[in-house]
């Protein structure tokens, strides 16, 4: 029986792609949520960043999800990973203040800060095999 070469890059790349693609819709199809852990500090209204970034997970979605453009999409995730940590970091302090929020919750947006970096590491694992 034949081998068949596979793409050891690909799996990794297209279950990225589909949690980028789903976050991005997300963010179209229920913005609110998104809305409020946009740093205040930022510039102008929150739902402008809210589309923005819907729109950029899409975007780098369809370049990892395409073999030709992989490599590009893996580094273009790592750099939105980083540019949406700030919010996930407001979304950590406006929980943690909240005497609303039950602890599961705090606890959760506490943990959820460290998983930026399994994220990152994965969209450059998947830069550096499309090469």
């Amino acid at each position: 029986m034949a081998q068949i070469e596979t793409d050891t890059g690909r799996r990794p790349a297209l279950a990225l792609a589909a949690v980028l693609f789903g976050s991005g819709v997300l963010h179209f199809a229920f913005p609110k949520p998104w809305d409020t852990i946009v740093p205040r500090a930022l510039p102008g209204p929150a739902r402008t960043y809210t589309y923005a970034s819907g729109a950029a997970e899409i975007g780098v979605a369809a370049a990892l999800a395409l073999p030709r453009t992989r490599g590009f999409g893996g580094r273009l995730a790592a750099l939105l990973f980083l540019a949406v940590f700030p919010a996930n970091v407001q979304h950590c302090v406006d929980t943690l203040r909240s005497e609303k929020a039950p602890g599961f919750l705090k606890v959760g947006t506490v943990l959820r800060l460290p998983l930026q970096i399994p994220l990152i590491t994965q969209a450059l694992k998947v830069s550096r095999r499309a090469r």
